[in-house]
């Protein structure tokens, strides 16, 4: 990590807004953002960032680092989380592009980290749906997932490592451990990362929380794979989830019925909690936590002010323990 953790925010929370709307905001409300996480394509909206005509002009990469630069706010990373396996081609082609241009983009533009997520193939050739392999309890699901890993994960992650090594050696592709892909907890990570060395973590509590892992321990079992962070957190409700259990289908439904929440940093676990974590990230590549706002209770202009106090607070007190 370096010296000081920076504090960024992925703009998907503002997707109403301009870039120079955007800035604008988090100039005059969350002065303590320094770095933006922009979409750029998968299934990340990127209404921000016109990735075609970037790659293709260099005087509008010109004129959109000069609209950052004027706002004094820096390119922290794309992102262009997508499913590159899905078993229908044309998504996977998209994704797979999507992924190569933003890996093109940030190196044109001078960043060196792209969020992506692993990606999910279907069970078996005849299938059309990404199939989650997250478990052999019964008969169906079982060797799902190694199946899916020695057919397909290996083989695309070396190709697409391979790219990064001749586009950028020094960019790392920040995967988030995130269920629904084949990349989730920390054994599969580790799987992951023997495949190439450009192959690196976003960290992002919030989906530890609700899987009922311990984001400490995995911070410092991993910690000298991780590129980057995501600032969420996660709220539970109590009565919802002793009825329904941390695995419901309903999602995205009225969140008040739902067991679990994602929140603003604070709102579900406390200032001890986070700043423990960012300690834990010391051993780490990771330069930036990015706020990714995705509570349904409160707007993203109040959200994220607020996450950016509380994460500068962490970070403070972190540093300060290990002086």
């Amino acid at each position: 990590m370096s010296e000081t953790l920076k504090i960024g925010v992925v703009l998907e929370a503002f997707l109403n807004l301009s870039l120079e709307e955007t800035l604008d905001f988090l100039v005059k409300s969350a002065p303590e953002v320094s770095h933006i996480e922009v979409g750029a394509g998968g299934y990340a909206p990127h209404p921000h960032c016109d990735v075609e005509n970037l790659l293709n002009d260099a005087g509008a990469r010109k004129k959109w680092l000069a609209t950052l630069s004027g706002y004094n706010i820096k390119l922290d990373a794309f992102n262009a989380w997508g499913n590159p396996l899905h078993p229908e081609k044309e998504i996977a082609k998209e994704h797979d592009t999507a992924l190569r241009n933003a890996i093109r983009l940030a190196t044109e533009l001078g960043a060196n980290r792209v969020v992506a997520m692993s990606g999910c193939p279907a069970a078996d050739q005849t299938s059309i749906t990404p199939h989650f392999g997250a478990g052999g309890w019964l008969p169906y699901l079982e060797g799902v997932h190694e199946k899916q890993w020695n057919e397909k994960m290996i083989e695309y992650w070396s190709n697409i490592d391979s790219f990064i090594k001749k586009t950028n050696p020094e960019l790392l592709v920040c995967i988030e451990l995130h269920p629904g892909t084949t990349v989730y907890n920390v054994e599969t990570f580790e799987k992951f990362i023997q495949i190439g060395s450009s192959l690196s973590a976003n960290l992002d509590p919030s989906h530890f929380f609700w899987m009922q892992m311990d984001g400490h321990a995995v911070t410092k079992k991993i910690s000298s794979r991780i590129g980057h962070v995501h600032g969420k957190d996660t709220s539970f409700n109590k009565e919802k989830l002793g009825l329904n259990g941390l695995l419901d289908h309903r999602w995205p439904k009225d969140p008040k019925e739902m067991p679990w929440n994602f929140s603003v940093p604070g709102n579900g676990h406390d200032l001890s909690w986070w700043t423990e974590f960012i300690r834990s990230l010391s051993g780490s590549k990771a330069e930036v936590i990015s706020i990714e706002h995705e509570d349904p209770f409160v707007p993203a202009k109040e959200g994220v002010p607020a996450a950016a106090k509380f994460l500068k607070q962490a970070i403070e007190l972190a540093e300060g323990a290990r002086v």
